[in-house]
């Protein structure tokens, strides 16, 4: 093999390598280095989860595993526009009731969406501001109920989504299933729990807050929204997830899923000028 055949094959297999590493893992293509995450923490009155600091360390440590940067806060003052625009996307780990303090803060983070922004909601997030429609909205709905924490299968019916890659076909784990009443229509399912897998403790509630859903229900799911774009999990109650492989590996591919998404934060977009603003559908 002659010097110019070596130094080629050399160069080609740097470029490969640097390949992979910038799509994450043959995944869709992301340039780590350009991404930056907001993890706010922040919850309204009532419950708190206690997994929430060990999701924003997990974050964190997938930062520093793929080269993108990670900010955490508990702090509402972070929601201006003139803040967010630094931030590719926004993830909320199992916050819930109301996580802002002021209509404004509301308004900024409305306006981030709209201006390309993405979002990745964890687990509870179904339960964050629970009175503000927009919101509901871009989650999907709002949480209805849970069983008791248990074990259960959750199946796979994506298998060629991107955040899908490599997550078991059904998915047997022990978590909380979380029934959602407002479903919004739009968003698409990626990830469905098995309404059979249940233990038969509260068959009536069950058959209730399942509705019309008598096998799988919607447990994860991307939406294209008002010209932002989210991914969202309902898995993810214990604390314990948070080290765990492959669930970390979940919530992973939901945020390169996004970041992928995501081409640049352009507030000339938005056009809200309150938080109820009537919601441009087109």
């Amino acid at each position: 093999m002659n010097r110019i055949t070596t130094v080629f094959l050399a160069g080609l297999l740097s470029w490969l390598l640097s390949a992979v590493t910038v799509s994450g893992q043959n995944g869709p293509s992301v340039n780590w280095k350009k991404v930056k995450v907001l993890v706010y923490t922040k919850n309204g009155k009532g419950y708190v989860h206690e997994n929430i600091p060990y999701a924003a360390k997990s974050i964190q440590k997938l930062g520093e595993e793929h080269g993108f940067k990670v900010d955490v806060t508990d702090q509402p003052a972070v929601f201006t526009e003139d803040n967010l625009k630094q931030y590719t996307l926004l993830v909320f780990p199992s916050t819930n009731n109301d996580v802002f303090d002021t209509d404004d803060q509301r308004l900024a983070f409305r306006r981030y969406i709209e201006a390309g922004g993405g979002f990745v909601g964890v687990h509870s997030v179904t339960g964050t501001e629970r009175n503000w429609t927009w919101f509901k909205r871009m989650i999907g709905g709002t949480f209805a109920w849970h069983p008791k924490f248990q074990k259960f299968k959750t199946v796979v019916i994506d298998t060629k989504h991107p955040s899908m890659q490599g997550i078991p076909k059904v998915w047997e784990k022990e978590d909380e299933f979380y029934f959602t009443k407002e479903m919004s229509p739009g968003p698409t399912v990626i990830m469905a729990h098995d309404l059979t897998s249940l233990t038969s403790d509260e068959p009536e509630k069950v058959k209730m807050f399942g509705g019309t859903f008598t096998h799988l229900y919607p447990a994860t799911w991307y939406y294209n929204f008002d010209g932002g774009y989210t991914w969202c999990t309902t898995l993810g109650h214990d604390k314990k997830d948070y080290s765990e492989p492959l669930f970390m590996k979940h919530i992973f591919q939901g945020i390169r899923h996004v970041a992928s998404q995501v081409k640049k934060i352009d507030f000339s977009k938005a056009y809200a000028d309150s938080r109820d603003t009537p919601l441009r559908d087109n």
